[in-house]
């Protein structure tokens, strides 16, 4: 097939995938489509909600309709590194041999990162930049494709580590998950009452979803496109050329290039999704708030003022 058509069945597959998740997740739509547009683009994601919305649920489900091996690990303030990533242990030939981690599958979902002590948070975040993890000298790679979803409880703060803005950059998206409304709550709990369970069926598997990953970034951009996302990016800096007196005012750490290269990747796979050949300001605009929000550095007359961090970056937009 030719790049077009196989972007063209993506579009299909892709509506398909929503709606087969829409079988067990109720509402959450823009939640869904972010998480997707992060594992089409190859990034991890961080979702920050209260508990009981469904985090959880919603990556099982989400690994299932895409046909990838899932596990998932609860951070706690006593694991350790070697919990998540495997260890070596003596057999009964008296010779090491390693036992391999949660991390060793196509899809983990990290719940309550801020819960467990840096050492492990940095553990986890080596492993979802360099895709391998080292033990006794030996390296060993991840699956492919490889994601980390990592959840974020942000009410419980006492006795919990929050990421530090630099590990914080490693993630494409934060994600904000908000209370259902009204009628979403009343199909949830009609739909999680009954003895009735949904089958969700596989319509990817890793090597499609490898093979999409390495469509989207083929995909032509203009450069027109490319410049409003490094303006966009630029502009959230402090104190620089392109920084307004508001971003001065308000904001004391601006995004990294890393922040720039994503708007792009995710500006390609919002595009795709759409059925577009190549994306346009509209798609950067789209996927902002989401890449943005964790990046950007409010100071202290924000707080006080109540300005909110996707306040500043509607200014922006």
């Amino acid at each position: 097939m030719s790049d077009v058509q196989e972007l063209d069945e993506f579009v299909k597959k892709y509506a398909a995938l929503k709606s087969e998740i829409a079988k067990v997740i109720v509402g959450q739509d823009k939640v869904v489509e972010t998480l997707l547009i992060s594992i089409f683009s190859g990034g991890h994601s961080l979702l920050v909600g209260v508990p009981g919305l469904a985090k959880t649920l919603m990556v099982n489900t989400i690994s299932q309709a895409l046909g990838l091996d899932f596990k998932r690990v609860q951070f706690t303030p006593d694991l350790m590194p070697s919990d998540i990533i495997g260890s070596e242990i003596l057999d009964e030939n008296r010779k090491f041999k390693f036992l391999k981690g949660p991390v060793f599958t196509n899809m983990l979902l990290a719940d309550e990162i801020n819960r467990t002590p840096p050492k492990t948070q940095a553990a986890l975040l080596e492993a979802m930049q360099e895709k391998a993890v080292t033990v006794g000298g030996k390296n060993y790679k991840l699956s492919k494709p490889y994601f980390v979803l990592a959840t974020q409880n942000p009410i419980e703060q006492e006795g919990t580590y929050p990421l530090p803005e630099a590990q914080l950059d490693r993630f494409m998206f934060e994600v904000n998950l908000t209370y259902p409304s009204y009628q979403e709550e009343v199909d949830v709990v009609k739909a999680t009452t009954q003895n009735h369970n949904a089958q969700i069926d596989s319509l990817f598997s890793a090597a499609e979803i490898i093979e999409i990953q390495q469509l989207i970034r083929k995909m032509p951009i203009a450069d027109n496109v490319i410049e409003y996302a490094v303006t966009l990016v630029s502009k959230t800096r402090p104190n620089t050329e392109s920084s307004s007196e508001f971003i001065n005012t308000y904001v004391d750490w601006g995004a990294g290039p890393r922040a720039s290269q994503n708007l792009v990747l995710a500006g390609k796979t919002h595009a795709a999704s759409k059925g577009k050949y190549s994306p346009d300001i509209e798609d950067i605009q789209a996927v902002a708030t989401s890449i943005l929000r964790h990046r950007v550095v409010r100071n202290y007359k924000a707080e006080a003022e109540n300005i909110s961090i996707e306040a500043i970056i509607d200014q922006l937009l």
